[in-house]
């Protein structure tokens, strides 16, 4: 253990950069998860939408203002 702490104190700019990186890596990761599970969700929602136009439990235009809708808030975050 003794060795380690040694090894690392003479190499901490190394540890501070990697630990950096691994970060960067994660919200990388993190990000392009979220992404993937919101476009999924949207696709789902539209194709739902879709198919109660189909069958008539709700007009195209009924639709239409469905899928315009910004339930997440997304307009309000851009500014």
């Amino acid at each position: 253990m003794h060795d380690l702490v040694r090894l690392l104190d003479g190499h901490m700019y190394v540890v501070v950069v990697s630990v950096l990186c691994l970060a960067v890596l994660a919200n990388s990761l993190i990000r392009a998860i979220t992404s993937i599970l919101t476009t999924q969700a949207k696709e789902r929602s539209r194709r739902e939408i879709a198919a109660y136009i189909a069958e008539g439990s709700i007009s195209p235009e009924q639709g239409e203002r469905l899928v315009r809708a910004d339930v997440s808030g997304d307009a309000r975050r851009r500014g």
